[in-house]
């Protein structure tokens, strides 16, 4: 039989009703796996014991016949879900020691269907960051690498952990959160499946925030059909969450397979970037005619406000990040600094010790453009141009169904290559920032390999709540490109 590591989640799933494999082989078999992988420094914190419960409790359901639909499937978590008795960090120091009281929404649904935590996996500190380099843990490592390279890779981030985790198979899929980009990005460059589903559609309660009105959860998985699977379970109206919205959760599976003829698919001009490499180019144009071949119809379409996108994301995502990292105090919990004479002193020292570079620099930016006197000039006029970012999207699905681009402006960088220059870790975002300024669905599926062996994605948006057609879409890129690269497994 095959490795229970080198089936899919669907695979799997299947696999564990049919009684071929018991839950507890598929953990035991992903836990040894972990373990063997301490070299890609992909989990923070290891729930071996706790695993192994629930894989046990998940058998005694399976032969009684009562299984979820994840029932078994062994899943990493990226440790900005709140996990009720296990410690949960954000990827930093402010939160050493945190073990919530409480369940996030989105990791109860996925009990409730039956799923094992395997453990907690690495991020960037506070989700802020494309490389999974500002982890007070340290930075994730790649599982791909160069042809003939052994330099490090970034794995993007800031769900850099979840995908590293997924592409070298050491869980059967993960989740993952998106405020900027940091399920699609990372998702290109380890060539796995990544899902940004619409805002409202997965409830944000229990996810420790960075931006309330961008953060939005998702799956990473090894193919369209896992990630349809994830969402499923991820999603759903949620009332302890005021910006979840109530409406049925589709079978996104069921999505799979439709026929695509006639789907109207924009080409957004605006996304060919100065400097952006060949490669990318030429796979764009690649996906483009994988579509037509498909029998959907190609239309140019103009997005100008897509170069106020950033600008726009670094003055309302700082902005919201210093307000929700206000709580972070030394009071009532996470890491408080042993010296200080007063409270002052003591909220200034134990933030200064346990906040790391790069969100005390998002924390002074945002409450800069959120103070007064700067407030109108910047935050109110971002918060303007957002809308309109808003406006011409819907505007632009009169005339489309899916928008096809690029998903990242580059293949996986050599971790420590772009740390220094903040402007051009930044430029990471290009593409995908526009979803979440606007709310839309964005998925990043793999499509092909650069002249390195390094692997790129390619990105379709959709319009709000209309991830069915995406997955539509998604599907018929994955069959075209018939994508089936795996890394080395180097670090075993």
């Amino acid at each position: 039989m095959t490795d229970i590591s080198d089936l899919t989640l669907a695979k799997l799933r299947d696999a564990l009703k049919e009684k071929k494999i018991s839950a507890a082989e598929a953990t035991d078999d992903y836990l040894s796996r972990l373990e063997a992988a301490s070299e890609l420094n992909a989990v923070i914190t290891l729930t071996a014991d706790k695993a192994r419960d629930m894989a046990k409790a998940s058998d005694a359901r399976l032969a009684k016949g009562e299984g979820g639909a994840l029932e078994g499937a062994p899943l990493g978590i990226k440790d900005l879900f709140c996990t009720k008795g296990v410690l949960t960090t954000a990827g930093s120091h402010i939160l050493d020691g945190f073990t919530p009281r409480y369940e996030s929404t989105v990791t109860s649904n996925l009990w409730r269907d039956g799923a094992v935590m395997l453990g907690k996996l690495n991020m960037d500190e506070f989700a802020m960051g494309s490389s999974n380099e500002t982890s007070f843990y340290g930075p994730v490592v790649n599982p791909w690498r160069r042809e003939g390279d052994k330099t490090p890779l970034t794995p993007g981030g800031s769900s850099g952990g979840s995908a590293a985790s997924v592409a070298g198979h050491l869980c059967a899929a993960a989740t993952a959160t998106d405020t900027g980009g940091s399920i699609r990005q990372p998702a290109s460059l380890t060539a796995t499946v990544g899902v940004k589903p619409t805002y409202g559609r997965c409830s944000r309660w229990g996810i420790v925030a960075f931006a309330s009105s961008l953060d939005q959860a998702g799956p990473i998985a090894r193919d369209t059909r896992d990630a349809a699977i994830m969402l499923k379970s991820m999603a759903g109206h949620d009332p302890k969450d005021s910006t979840s919205i109530d409406r049925p959760v589709p079978d996104y599976e069921a999505a799979l397979g439709q026929s695509v003829k006639g789907l109207r698919i924009g080409v957004p001009k605006e996304y060919r970037l100065d400097g952006m490499p060949a490669e990318i180019e030429m796979l764009w144009r690649q996906g483009i005619s994988w579509m037509k071949d498909a029998g959907c119809e190609i239309v140019d379409i103009s997005l100008p406000l897509t170069k106020y996108a950033l600008p726009v994301y670094y003055i309302v995502a700082p902005a919201e990040a210093s307000s929700n990292l206000a709580r972070y105090d030394g009071v009532k919990f996470g890491h408080r600094a042993k010296d200080f004479d007063d409270i002052t002193s003591m909220y200034e020292n134990s933030r200064a010790e346990g906040f790391g570079d790069e969100v005390k620099r998002r924390i002074l930016i945002g409450t800069y453009v959120l103070s007064a006197g700067y407030y109108d000039a910047y935050y109110l006029r971002a918060q303007k141009v957002r809308k309109k970012i808003f406006d011409e999207f819907t505007r632009a699905y009169e005339k489309v169904d899916l928008i096809l681009t690029p998903s990242a402006p580059s293949a996986a960088f050599g971790l420590g290559e772009k740390t220094a220059d903040p402007v051009q870790m930044y430029l990471n975002d290009v593409f995908t920032v526009t979803a979440n300024l606007a709310g839309l669905p964005g998925a990043s599926v793999p499509a092909g390999l650069d002249a390195q062996g390094l692997p790129l994605g390619l990105q379709l948006l959709a319009r709000p709540f209309d991830e069915e057609t995406m997955f539509k879409g998604m599907y018929a890129l994955e069959q075209a490109a018939g994508f089936t690269a795996r890394p080395d497994e180097w670090w075993a």
